[in-house]
């Protein structure tokens, strides 16, 4: 996020807020994760692949028995997805769509083989799609964006990790998307986060967060 707490900008091209090494230890993140989670509205204005672009991290995780990418993971409410968005047209592992109950049926049917759609509820259940990614051997997930996913994370107390990367620049913009939403976070000076670490980054700094009882 930049100094001031945003992802984006309003521009209709993607704002870069990290650097190429950043990158890189994203995807060292992603390749350590068995599943990744981002919003349909990410889907929509980034159009993300979600894979790990390492090709060594691919190869050490299928020599350890994992498949080469993470499970793709999204949550709709209106069922507002291409079929040809690159969460659905690239990498060989599973994708999963938690859609509201009255937008299933038809996005199951728009999607066809290219996703599996569960019924997560109106509106879907973050606990409930944690149980069912349990179910399916996913014990650590990445929760890549955008804001709205965020903040129902932390609301919720469903995190138990932080990691912000800060931009050395200001957006500003009182339209452009936040990290967060309002909201009631458990966070609180009378509950405060551990900075498990802090770390530069040319620029960036890298504030790692553990959240709760998380000790590790």
């Amino acid at each position: 996020m930049s100094v001031d707490g945003y992802i984006d900008d309003a521009s209709p091209e993607r704002l870069r807020l990290s650097n190429p090494a950043d990158f890189d230890r994203v995807d060292a993140v992603r390749a350590s994760c068995d599943a990744i989670l981002v919003g349909a509205g990410t889907l929509r204005q980034d159009d993300p692949q979600l894979l790990i672009r390492s090709e060594s991290r691919k190869a050490q995780r299928v020599a350890r028995g994992r498949a080469p990418d993470l499970t793709k993971v999204t949550v709709t409410g209106s069922g507002d997805l291409a079929p040809e968005a690159r969460f659905f047209t690239t990498g060989a592992s599973p994708k999963l769509v938690f859609s509201s109950s009255p937008a299933a049926p038809a996005l199951a049917g728009r999607l066809g083989e290219r996703a599996e759609v569960i019924d997560g509820g109106d509106p879907v259940s973050l606990p409930a799609l944690l149980a069912e990614l349990s179910r399916r051997g996913v014990r650590r997930l990445m929760v890549e964006g955008g804001g709205d996913l965020h903040t129902r994370f932390l609301t919720q107390g469903l995190a138990d990790e932080l990691q912000l990367a800060v931009a050395p620049f200001f957006v500003g913009d009182p339209s452009a998307p936040r990290f967060v939403h309002p909201g009631v976070f458990p966070q609180s000076p009378g509950r405060p986060m551990r900075l498990a670490e802090a770390t530069r980054i040319g620029d960036v700094a890298l504030l790692r967060y553990l959240i709760g009882g998380r000790r590790g």
